[in-house]
């Protein structure tokens, strides 16, 4: 760009906002897009979505500014303290003159390798089946033994302790000590859990340790252990870290436990729960037999009050019969009685109703002639009348008409001619006689 140069007699003015826009054009011509690393401070996150925030490192600071369309899609949310690497474009806010970076993508520094190898791993062992709930094995309901993987002198293993010991003091526990961070923690882990198998002395494991940071809890996320983790035929509870952390042990175990005093109450019953569960049972118990019991007196009771001596039962059923066959008695006669009336009624009927065939026969010998003479008497109607029309019609024959020496007039139109105004003086007619017809020339006409 082309900046103003003094001279001898002129000299260039620029304005505030004339200089901060050339200083904006130059910063953003001359540095790309580009990686800065440092610790967030004054992080502050403003109403409209946009995140405000200075980066810097030991002997400096730059303020930096994320707008909403480019954090929405973050996964974490930054706080102060945090060591960052971002991707920005170096610019300057116009209006205040402030040199900032304008950042497309924000990762954590150093953290962002691990958290991109967990989500690696993670997809990895999906894929392959091992965080299928088909594949978890049940957890004891009664453990007989417990077995604990953790640090010998870690809180965790306290707070699991005492948690077992309050919970179920009679059941025993055995403890596989093992580095939970550093250097070949996860190999110790995956050693633990594997002399754990080969000892084979407990029914269900635990695998705890405390709270840290993804680095402290980084052996848990390991492949080796991962898979020792699958491969043991003994259930596993895992409790690591506080609530919110997550692990891929956490994943392939047989089940996830939020702390390790959850996993504890997860695995072992409660003492006091359980006694206070049989005593409520045993109170139930004793009250269903007291009311069976009870039942069980009253009925016999009822039965007594119904037992009746041989004798008098044998005597109550030979009454009983004979009171049936009288009964079968006089149902019998009433029916008979009955059947008796019904036969005298039909008999009576069948008297009253019997027909005079002879009368009948000549009642139909009449009706007979008299149907014969109706019809000869129609015949005789219809032919006359038939003889009647057929005169008539014959008089009515056009034919008939002309065979008397009329003749028909027609027009060159075919039309019948009735009236003299039909045609004219010089027109030609057709004329129909009973034996042919003739054309004829008007020569007059008249009314």
């Amino acid at each position: 760009m082309n900046f103003p140069t003094e001279t001898e007699n002129t000299h260039a003015v620029l304005s505030v906002s004339e200089l901060n826009h050339s200083a904006k054009d130059l910063l953003e011509h001359a540095f790309p897009l580009l990686w800065v690393s440092g610790e967030i401070s004054n992080f502050k996150r403003y109403d409209s979505g946009h995140w405000y925030f200075s980066l810097k490192d030991a002997n400096a600071q730059v303020r930096c500014v994320i707008f909403s369309h480019k954090n929405k899609y973050l996964d974490w949310q930054p706080e102060d303290g945090m060591q960052v690497e971002v991707r920005a474009l170096v610019t300057l806010y116009k209006t205040r003159g402030d040199f900032q970076l304008n950042v497309n993508t924000i990762h954590l520094a150093g953290r962002g390798s691990l958290f991109k190898a967990f989500e690696q791993l993670k997809t990895k062992l999906e894929k392959e089946g091992l965080f299928d709930s088909a594949r978890k094995k049940p957890l004891p309901s009664f453990p007989k033994q417990i077995g604990i993987i953790t640090s010998y002198t870690g809180a965790a293993l306290r707070d699991v302790l005492s948690t077992l010991q309050r919970r179920m003091p009679s059941v025993p526990v055995v403890i596989y000590p093992t580095i939970v961070q550093g250097d070949g923690a996860a190999t110790k882990i995956a050693g633990a859990i594997q002399t754990a198998t080969k000892r084979s002395e407990c029914d269900v494991l635990i695998l705890c340790r405390g709270g840290g940071n993804i680095e402290d809890l980084w052996a848990f996320n390991e492949e080796v252990v991962a898979r020792t983790i699958a491969s043991c035929p003994i259930p596993i509870i895992c409790g690591i870290g506080h609530e919110t952390d997550f692990t891929i042990a956490d994943f392939i175990a047989d089940v996830r436990a939020p702390t390790p005093t959850g996993a504890a109450h997860i695995i072992c019953p409660d003492r006091e729960e359980l006694l206070h569960h049989v005593k409520t049972l045993c109170s139930r118990m004793q009250r269903i037999m007291q009311n069976s019991l009870e039942s069980c007196m009253q009925h016999i009771d009822m039965l007594s009050h119904r037992l009746i001596h041989p004798d008098e039962r044998i005597h109550i059923q030979l009454m009983h019969l004979q009171h049936l066959c009288e009964r079968l008695a006089s149902t019998w006669l009433r029916y008979v009685e009955n059947r008796r009336w019904c036969l005298r009624e039909l008999n009576q009927r069948v008297t009253t109703t019997r027909p005079d065939v002879s009368r009948l026969v000549a009642q139909l010998y009449e009706l007979n002639l008299r149907l014969r003479r109706t019809v000869v008497h129609r015949f005789d109607t219809l032919t006359f009348e038939l003889q009647r029309q057929q005169t008539h019609l014959t008089h009515l024959n056009p034919q008939s008409v002309l065979e008397r020496g009329y003749s028909i007039a027609y027009n060159k139109d075919g039309s019948v001619l009735r009236n003299s105004d039909q045609f004219s003086i010089g027109d030609s007619i057709w004329v129909s006689f009973a034996k042919g017809w003739s054309k004829a020339k008007v020569l007059e006409k008249g009314k």
